[in-house]
Protein backbone atom coordinates (compact mmCIF):
# COMPACT_ATOMS: atom_id res chain seq x y z
CA UNK A 1 0.00 0.00 0.00
CA UNK A 2 1.22 3.48 -0.86
CA UNK A 3 -0.26 6.63 0.70
CA UNK A 4 -0.59 9.50 -1.80
CA UNK A 5 -2.67 11.98 0.19
CA UNK A 6 -3.95 12.36 3.72
CA UNK A 7 -6.41 15.14 4.40
CA UNK A 8 -8.71 16.08 7.24
CA UNK A 9 -11.34 13.59 6.05
CA UNK A 10 -9.92 11.37 3.29
CA UNK A 11 -6.87 9.32 2.43
CA UNK A 12 -5.93 8.30 -1.10
CA UNK A 13 -3.90 5.13 -1.46
CA UNK A 14 -2.84 2.75 -4.20
CA UNK A 15 -2.69 -0.95 -3.51
CA UNK A 16 -2.31 -4.21 -5.38
CA UNK A 17 -4.91 -6.89 -4.59
CA UNK A 18 -5.39 -10.37 -5.93
CA UNK A 19 -8.96 -10.79 -7.25
CA UNK A 20 -11.00 -14.01 -6.88
CA UNK A 21 -10.16 -14.89 -10.52
CA UNK A 22 -6.42 -14.66 -9.81
CA UNK A 23 -5.81 -11.30 -11.53
CA UNK A 24 -3.53 -8.88 -9.64
CA UNK A 25 -5.32 -5.52 -9.77
CA UNK A 26 -3.77 -2.10 -9.13
CA UNK A 27 -6.37 -0.16 -7.17
CA UNK A 28 -6.71 3.56 -6.47
CA UNK A 29 -8.69 3.82 -3.22
CA UNK A 30 -10.25 6.73 -1.39
CA UNK A 31 -10.45 5.72 2.27
CA UNK A 32 -13.46 7.31 3.96
CA UNK A 33 -14.54 6.96 7.62
CA UNK A 34 -18.18 6.30 6.74
CA UNK A 35 -21.32 8.35 7.17
CA UNK A 36 -24.97 8.33 8.13
CA UNK A 37 -28.07 9.62 6.38
CA UNK A 38 -31.28 10.31 8.26
CA UNK A 39 -34.77 10.22 6.71
CA UNK A 40 -36.74 12.47 9.06
CA UNK A 41 -40.48 11.77 9.03
CA UNK A 42 -42.48 14.74 10.30
CA UNK A 43 -45.57 12.53 10.14
CA UNK A 44 -46.67 9.59 7.98
CA UNK A 45 -46.96 11.76 4.84
CA UNK A 46 -44.42 14.55 5.32
CA UNK A 47 -40.64 14.46 5.53
CA UNK A 48 -37.96 16.98 6.40
CA UNK A 49 -35.55 17.52 3.52
CA UNK A 50 -32.72 20.01 3.09
CA UNK A 51 -31.95 22.39 0.28
CA UNK A 52 -28.17 22.45 0.55
CA UNK A 53 -25.64 24.35 -1.54
CA UNK A 54 -22.81 22.03 -2.57
CA UNK A 55 -19.77 24.07 -3.69
CA UNK A 56 -18.00 21.10 -5.30
CA UNK A 57 -20.80 20.74 -7.88
CA UNK A 58 -21.76 24.41 -7.73
CA UNK A 59 -25.49 24.03 -7.10
CA UNK A 60 -28.16 23.55 -4.46
CA UNK A 61 -29.41 19.98 -4.00
CA UNK A 62 -32.34 18.44 -2.18
CA UNK A 63 -30.86 16.06 0.39
CA UNK A 64 -31.72 14.34 3.62
CA UNK A 65 -29.55 15.26 6.62
CA UNK A 66 -26.28 13.36 6.63
CA UNK A 67 -22.85 13.49 8.14
CA UNK A 68 -19.49 11.81 8.49
CA UNK A 69 -18.71 9.50 11.38
CA UNK A 70 -16.12 10.68 13.87
CA UNK A 71 -13.44 8.11 14.85
CA UNK A 72 -15.07 5.17 16.70
CA UNK A 73 -18.46 6.93 16.68
CA UNK A 74 -21.53 4.69 16.48
CA UNK A 75 -23.90 5.54 13.60
CA UNK A 76 -26.81 6.25 15.99
CA UNK A 77 -24.79 8.87 17.88
CA UNK A 78 -23.72 10.50 14.62
CA UNK A 79 -27.31 10.45 13.33
CA UNK A 80 -28.67 12.22 16.42
CA UNK A 81 -25.94 14.88 16.17
CA UNK A 82 -26.40 15.49 12.45
CA UNK A 83 -30.20 15.60 12.65
CA UNK A 84 -30.04 18.29 15.33
CA UNK A 85 -27.23 20.28 13.66
CA UNK A 86 -28.77 20.29 10.20
CA UNK A 87 -32.50 20.53 10.96
CA UNK A 88 -32.94 21.76 14.52
CA UNK A 89 -34.99 18.63 15.32
CA UNK A 90 -34.51 15.70 17.65
CA UNK A 91 -36.10 12.28 17.12
CA UNK A 92 -37.89 10.08 19.63
CA UNK A 93 -36.93 7.01 17.58
CA UNK A 94 -34.21 6.13 15.03
CA UNK A 95 -34.58 2.93 12.99
CA UNK A 96 -31.76 1.49 10.86
CA UNK A 97 -33.02 0.87 7.32
CA UNK A 98 -29.81 -0.41 5.74
CA UNK A 99 -26.51 0.67 4.30
CA UNK A 100 -25.14 1.60 0.89
CA UNK A 101 -21.75 1.74 -0.79
CA UNK A 102 -22.10 5.01 -2.75
CA UNK A 103 -19.02 4.56 -4.96
CA UNK A 104 -17.57 1.04 -4.43
CA UNK A 105 -15.36 1.27 -7.50
CA UNK A 106 -12.91 3.56 -5.71
CA UNK A 107 -14.05 4.36 -2.16
CA UNK A 108 -14.42 2.49 1.14
CA UNK A 109 -17.31 4.75 2.22
CA UNK A 110 -20.35 3.06 3.73
CA UNK A 111 -23.44 5.15 4.46
CA UNK A 112 -25.84 3.85 7.11
CA UNK A 113 -29.41 4.96 6.41
CA UNK A 114 -31.77 5.57 9.33
CA UNK A 115 -35.41 6.61 9.62
CA UNK A 116 -36.23 9.24 12.26
CA UNK A 117 -39.69 9.30 13.83
CA UNK A 118 -41.28 11.42 16.54
CA UNK A 119 -39.56 14.66 15.58
CA UNK A 120 -39.54 17.52 18.03
CA UNK A 121 -38.30 21.04 17.44
CA UNK A 122 -35.27 21.71 19.58
CA UNK A 123 -35.11 25.36 20.49
CA UNK A 124 -32.38 27.20 22.25
CA UNK A 125 -32.10 30.78 23.34
CA UNK A 126 -30.02 33.11 21.20
CA UNK A 127 -27.90 35.89 22.63
CA UNK A 128 -30.77 38.33 21.91
CA UNK A 129 -33.05 36.28 24.16
CA UNK A 130 -35.20 34.98 21.28
CA UNK A 131 -36.06 31.32 20.68
CA UNK A 132 -35.37 30.07 17.17
CA UNK A 133 -34.94 26.78 15.26
CA UNK A 134 -31.80 25.82 13.35
CA UNK A 135 -32.72 27.68 10.14
CA UNK A 136 -32.18 31.08 11.75
CA UNK A 137 -28.63 30.30 12.84
CA UNK A 138 -25.61 28.94 10.99
CA UNK A 139 -23.53 26.45 12.99
CA UNK A 140 -21.00 25.51 10.30
CA UNK A 141 -19.93 28.34 7.97
CA UNK A 142 -19.29 25.85 5.13
CA UNK A 143 -22.89 24.56 5.28
CA UNK A 144 -25.49 26.62 3.46
CA UNK A 145 -28.77 24.82 3.97
CA UNK A 146 -32.45 25.21 4.75
CA UNK A 147 -34.76 22.56 6.16
CA UNK A 148 -38.13 22.14 4.38
CA UNK A 149 -41.11 19.92 5.15
CA UNK A 150 -42.41 18.25 1.96
CA UNK A 151 -45.11 15.67 1.35
CA UNK A 152 -44.37 12.31 -0.24
CA UNK A 153 -46.16 13.54 -3.38
CA UNK A 154 -43.98 16.68 -3.55
CA UNK A 155 -40.82 14.58 -3.18
CA UNK A 156 -41.97 12.18 -5.93
CA UNK A 157 -42.61 15.18 -8.22
CA UNK A 158 -39.09 16.49 -7.54
CA UNK A 159 -37.69 13.06 -8.40
CA UNK A 160 -39.75 12.61 -11.58
CA UNK A 161 -38.87 16.15 -12.65
CA UNK A 162 -35.15 15.44 -12.34
CA UNK A 163 -34.74 17.95 -9.51
CA UNK A 164 -33.78 15.35 -6.90
CA UNK A 165 -30.26 14.32 -7.88
CA UNK A 166 -28.43 13.35 -4.69
CA UNK A 167 -27.71 9.61 -4.94
CA UNK A 168 -27.76 8.84 -1.21
CA UNK A 169 -31.12 10.61 -0.83
CA UNK A 170 -32.57 8.72 -3.79
CA UNK A 171 -31.39 5.42 -2.25
CA UNK A 172 -32.95 6.36 1.10
CA UNK A 173 -36.27 7.14 -0.62
CA UNK A 174 -36.11 3.67 -2.15
CA UNK A 175 -35.52 2.11 1.28
CA UNK A 176 -38.64 3.93 2.52
CA UNK A 177 -40.78 2.93 -0.48
CA UNK A 178 -41.39 6.54 -1.49
CA UNK A 179 -39.96 6.17 -5.01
Amino acid sequence: MKLHFKGRLLKIITQKRRLPNGYLASLEIVEHPGAVLIVPFWDSDRLVILRQFRPVVGCTLYEFPAGTLKPDEPPLVCARRELLEETGYTARKLIKLGKIFPVPGYSTEIITILKAEGLRVFRKTSFQGENHPRDSEQKDPDEILKACILSRAQIRRLFRGGRLQDAKTICALGFCGII
